[in-house]
């Protein structure tokens, strides 16, 4: 059963909104239904992870918590 809903949003997204609606061929009520029925719908299947990011978990390993700092360290001593 479907229900008019009024929402008020700026004119500027609204434009945008309709323009990509109309380039993607679905109307601005069915693209709006679709966005909030992906931000309310349950995630009940676990997401399948393709067998190379299967293969790929696991292969770096981090010496030290605080990677952000090695990284930075290897930056500078890579193009110093």
């Amino acid at each position: 059963m479907n229900t008019k809903l009024t929402l008020n949003i700026d004119q500027n997204v609204i434009e945008e909104a309709k323009f990509y609606a109309k380039n993607n061929s679905v109307s601005l009520s069915k693209l709006i239904e679709n966005y909030l029925l992906s931000l309310t719908k349950k995630n009940t299947e676990k997401t399948k992870v393709s067998p190379l990011v299967e293969s790929l978990t696991g292969v770096i390993s981090l010496e030290s918590k605080d990677y952000k700092k090695e990284y930075s360290d290897y930056l500078s001593k890579k193009y110093s």
